[in-house]
């Protein structure tokens, strides 16, 4: 199991995913270019884990899926399942406000080609273990693609064979946290239709089945 570590904007842990930020920052003056923190509700009862930020969406802005189109499904269905008081995320200063939900990431800077190594994976775990274990019981995990889904497996130290990731996957990590899966939310998924908006809404359907009956 990961040893428990706040979460530090100031993080140089990864001196590869160091470079790319300073390189961006160079890029694009005005971006946020640091680690990125967890958004939401600290009292939450559903974490959502994404990958990475995106270059122009939360590398920009410094909050989680906000800025680019990985948002913009995940927040329709925040709002239309009670879990955000608007349907879009535009930039960190705007009015949207999560309830009982928090979102975050596996990696919280962006890495090179949107791509991080296990090392980075690692380096940020214990990040993740801390905000796991933040959550109240008969809590639900949402991981939005494997890497996420691995991510929460090694926090607690659980095997990838006995929890492999699928789409619509849904197990119990302990006694009250379930981890749930989904295709992530990205441009690609979505315009290849791999996560189409009735697979994601069946998701947050069983979701809020889970938070409705604990």
């Amino acid at each position: 199991m990961t040893s428990s570590s706040t979460f530090s904007a100031d993080c140089t842990k990864c001196s590869r995913i160091v470079s790319h930020l300073a390189y961006q920052k160079k890029r694009f003056s005005t971006y946020y270019c640091k680690p990125v923190p967890a958004f939401g509700d600290s009292d939450a009862r559903l974490l959502i884990v994404g990958l990475a930020p995106g270059l122009h969406g939360a590398n920009a802005t410094g909050r989680p899926f906000t800025g680019d189109y990985a948002g913009v499904l995940l927040y329709q269905m925040l709002f239309q399942f009670g879990f955000a008081t608007q349907p879009v995320s535009t930039s960190n200063n705007d009015t949207l406000q999560l309830k009982n939900c928090r979102i975050t990431n596996a990696v919280k800077c962006l890495p090179p080609a949107n791509k991080p190594t296990a090392e980075e994976v690692k380096n940020c775990n214990s990040y993740l273990y801390n905000e796991l274990c933040q959550l109240n019981s008969e809590s639900v995990v949402l991981a939005l693609g494997k890497i996420a889904h691995d991510a929460v497996l090694t926090a607690f130290g659980l095997s990838r064979r006995k929890y492999p990731f699928t789409h619509g996957g849904r197990y119990k990590l302990n006694s009250c946290l379930y981890l749930l899966d989904s295709y992530h939310c990205s441009r690609y998924n979505v315009q290849t239709k791999r996560l189409t908006q009735e697979q994601f809404q069946a998701v947050f359907e069983e979701v809020v089945s889970i938070l409705n009956r604990n």
